[in-house]
């Protein structure tokens, strides 16, 4: 909603000719089109969903409490920096984010990595110690709120919400995505009336969405996005 009034009010754009997310962005490019179907032409969602899945849910709620078991966490808030809450966060996110084919073929060796903990330490702890803490609970529930229809046009009806959807999307989930589910946006895509799911073949797991370190990942999200936006 604010993204909205920043566009219409701040900008005078009443008109996006493609809302593009990739993860919680994914999300609210979902929630762009829903809510606001007569003003986005086209939709692109990358390992994102409409609704946050059980399954989604529960791999959050662990990553919360390990981060949330620091004595830093009282009353609801982090008054220190949780430095192990943060270390136990990185190496439960670790084994999510990427494949097993990943691990499999040692593909962190490729970004610089001497060894797997060298790779939890620099690769997944540095990140996240760099993060404020309560920040980072906020997001992780508001991922785990996230519901296209959970409003009072629809009710938490998310066929019909889904249905709201006029613009051409495309949604492409990560074939080796442990939380964003191929089988969970094909059950959202049969409910647009102008989608395609097209998945993108990699073993980079979640972060085939953001493919930084894939040449071919990138590639592959640059053609698909250049045809959406094609006549």
């Amino acid at each position: 909603m604010a993204q909205h009034r920043l566009l219409t009010k701040g900008f005078g754009i009443e008109r996006v000719r493609l809302i593009y997310g990739w993860s919680m962005g994914g999300q609210q490019a979902y929630h762009w089109g829903v809510l606001f179907p007569d003003a986005v032409e086209r939709i692109c969602v990358v390992c994102g969903s409409a609704r946050t899945s059980e399954h989604n849910r529960v791999f959050l709620e662990g990553v919360i409490a390990a981060l949330t078991a620091d004595p830093a966490y009282r009353d609801g808030w982090f008054w220190e920096v949780p430095t192990r809450g943060l270390r136990a966060m990185a190496r439960i996110y670790a084994g999510w984010a990427l494949s097993q084919r990943f691990y499999r073929e040692r593909m962190w060796t490729a970004l610089g990595h001497r060894s797997i903990e060298d790779f939890l330490v620099a690769g997944w702890e540095g990140n996240f110690r760099r993060r404020d803490a309560n920040d980072l609970l906020a997001q992780l529930r508001t991922w785990q709120a996230c519901d296209v229809s959970d409003n009072p046009a629809f009710g938490r009806d998310l066929p019909r919400a889904l249905g709201a959807i006029r613009a051409r999307t495309l949604v492409m989930p990560s074939t080796t995505d442990l939380y964003f589910r191929v089988a969970d946006n094909a059950l959202e895509v049969r409910h647009i009336a102008d989608a395609e799911l097209r998945p993108i073949d990699s073993p980079w797991g979640h972060r085939a969405g953001n493919p930084i370190a894939s040449p071919a990942d990138e590639r592959f999200i640059r053609e698909a996005v250049r045809e959406l936006l094609g006549d």
